[in-house]
């Protein structure tokens, strides 16, 4: 009887797996068949348009890679878990081409929908905005609500503009990681740390339960100068003094209770926003200025989106044989191994280096970089490929964007030039390993591990613990990890041990900062790097391109069939609806969940050989 049970379970567990895969194989069918259709026309650009560009996500320098069959069953079953992403490159391209298109008369800024982003990649598309408004074209902003990074971007508008019962959140920079200490000491999971630097704070949410006297002081001073950055560029562009920002409760509470409580009053009364309209009256204005399309009902206009791939189809290939000045973007935490685009292997993004230097064509290398860091030997082997291209004869430049400590300094420290944003977080130089092991949780449980060996070395294990004797030996590994780490740089920079030890310690420094030490050679944008690098290899006509993963064939016809713009259009749900659920995942509890959720992803990448990493925990930050 009981054969017969699980021999009926074994049938409908069967039964359930066919019907699954038949499914999933239908479904390919007819998304091939959908993808051989024609796209859809281009979209039609009319003379006098506002290009809307209404950012969607979060603003990456680059684009996180997603199975295609995974974000196709993610939209069919409305699963989003990945947030949308935009390639800051893209939406400055975009603009820029605005500037020049007699067709575009006018720019909305529509960032209602845009994520937090760091001030390097703001100011990027401030540049463009700018560029656009020296074409003498307006530039409008208009929303029901702004936030701090959006206002960034506003702010560089003609003209800000709110609903009347909107308003404005500008509430400075934080970082307020959280901390597992006693949390760890309830599940009897015992933590074996090891760390060099003083102010190396990567490991404390494992050791305490609030940020140290040290991670506080040197957290302040680098959070402090970014926030004068912004306040400066934000005053500048409104034409207050920096003084006009709330740094404290009372301050804040008292300018609220002359508006009664109306924030949007507080925002017009204090120079926020230059007027008060509903989204019908800022239509109307508009189609005042442009005209209208769709029977009347709207100003002409073309989305972002739809601009950028207008504008973009009809470019050229790069030349086969023109010398060329290679991009390789390193983004995210730096992993041992090989990972897809949006994750830093050491392999991977090594393979990219090679493949750069193998190539005869390619003259100057940028190493772009936006990493908080990880895996100690993970970023030595991308090191050694940046050496191994500057002994081919071609100069390598380091061009940091958001975040470049840790792990992300120590790929940048032995190129030619180390280029960085004013507001570029770096530094971080400091190494730690840590172990966690769970003998005291599996005891709770009644779980025992025991046995026998040949040598004492292999005593120690997850389940067992670690022997004081080799947490000793690993002790006197980070110490040794981080001697290598100060004298990489000292070599590399050309700078005394003693003078990089006492930057070091793990201390966080913004680029200006680190500007004075000698960790950076030049304040500029990307493209700045890259116009540096080419003259340092002496190029005066060359083309630009980024160095790629190459995908597998079976990876290529996936995306083929699911990237497809009809697949895309049958497979799409409402942005109104994804925006819902957005807003709802990142509401109140879901808030705390997604930070502790993050803190154990970060656990989960540790994959070093040694269990050494050089990884900037406290570089995330909050606005």
């Amino acid at each position: 009887m009981i054969g017969k049970f699980f021999l009926g379970i074994w049938h409908a567990l069967n039964f359930s797996r066919r019907l699954v895969l038949n499914f999933l194989f239908f479904f390919l069918i007819i998304a091939a068949v959908i993808a051989a259709f024609p796209a859809e026309k281009e979209p039609q650009i009319a003379q006098s348009s506002v290009l809307r560009l209404n950012l969607s996500g979060k603003l990456v320098e680059q684009l996180t890679y997603v199975d295609p069959v995974d974000a196709a069953m993610g939209d069919i079953f409305g699963k989003q878990d990945m947030p949308k992403e935009m390639l800051v490159d893209d939406v400055v391209d975009t603009i820029n081409i605005a500037a020049n298109d007699a067709r575009i008369q006018a720019l909305y800024l529509d960032l209602r929908h845009m994520h937090y982003a760091h001030l390097d990649k703001l100011r990027d598309i401030a540049s463009a905005i700018e560029t656009f408004k020296a074409a003498n074209k307006k530039v409008f902003a208009h929303s029901p609500y702004f936030s701090q990074s959006q206002y960034y971007l506003a702010a560089h508008a003609d003209e800000v503009s709110i609903h009347p019962y909107g308003g404005i959140n500008i509430s400075g920079y934080g970082s307020y990681p959280m901390y597992f200490k006693d949390a760890l000491e309830k599940l009897k999971v015992t933590q074996h740390i090891f760390r060099v630097g003083t102010y190396k704070s990567a490991v404390e949410p494992f050791i305490r339960n609030d940020m140290s006297a040290a991670a506080k002081e040197a957290n302040q001073l680098w959070l402090d100068a970014l926030w004068d950055q912004y306040k400066q560029d934000v005053a500048s562009k409104r034409g207050f003094d920096t003084a006009n920002f709330d740094e404290t409760l009372t301050q804040f509470v008292d300018k609220m209770a002359s508006v009664t409580g109306d924030s949007a009053q507080f925002a017009v009364k204090y120079g926020w926003v230059d007027k008060l309209e509903t989204d019908q009256e800022f239509n109307q204005k508009l189609i005042d200025l442009v005209g209208t399309q769709d029977n009347g009902k709207r100003f002409k206009q073309v989305a972002f989106e739809d601009y950028y791939t207008a504008v973009s189809s009809h470019g050229f290939g790069a030349n086969p044989f023109t010398d060329k000045v290679a991009v390789i973007v390193a983004k995210g935490n730096i992993v041992d191994g090989k990972r897809k685009a949006g994750m830093i292997g050491g392999d991977s993004t090594a393979a990219l280096l090679r493949k750069a230097r193998l190539d005869e064509k390619v003259k100057a290398v940028v190493l772009r970089i936006d990493s908080g860091g990880g895996s100690m030997f993970a970023s030595e082997i991308i090191r050694n490929e940046v050496l191994a291209i500057k002994a081919a004869g071609k100069p390598v430049i380091a061009s940091m964007g958001s975040v470049a400590a840790s792990g992300g300094y120590w790929i940048a420290a032995s190129a030619n030039e180390i280029w960085a944003s004013p507001s570029t977080i770096t530094g971080s130089i400091g190494v730690f390993g840590t172990i966690l092991t769970f003998e005291n949780s599996l005891k709770e449980l009644g779980i025992y591990s025991d046995g026998v060996a040949t040598t004492e070395l292999k005593s120690s294990s997850l389940a067992r613990g670690l022997d004081p004797k080799f947490a000793h030996v690993l002790q006197m590994g980070v110490e040794d990890a981080y001697n290598k780490f100060i004298s990489v740089i000292a070599d590399s920079r050309n700078l005394a041990v003693s003078d990089v030890d006492n930057v070091a310690q793990g201390r966080v420094w913004l680029a200006t900062q680190a500007h004075e030490f000698g960790l950076i050679d030049k304040l500029g944008t990307k493209q700045e790097a890259i116009e540096a690098a080419a003259q340092m290899a002496n190029l005066e006509h060359y083309d630009v391109f980024t160095v790629e993963q190459t995908l597998s064939e079976k990876e290529q016809l996936l995306q083929d069939i699911f990237g497809s713009a009809a697949v895309q259009s049958l497979l799409a749900s409402s942005d109104d609806q994804a925006t819902q659920i957005s807003t709802i995942a990142h509401q109140g509890m879901n808030q705390i969940l997604n930070q502790v959720k993050h803190s154990a992803t970060v656990i989960a990448q540790f994959n070093d050989p040694n269990n050494i990493y050089t990884l900037c925990t406290t570089c995330v930050v909050a606005e």
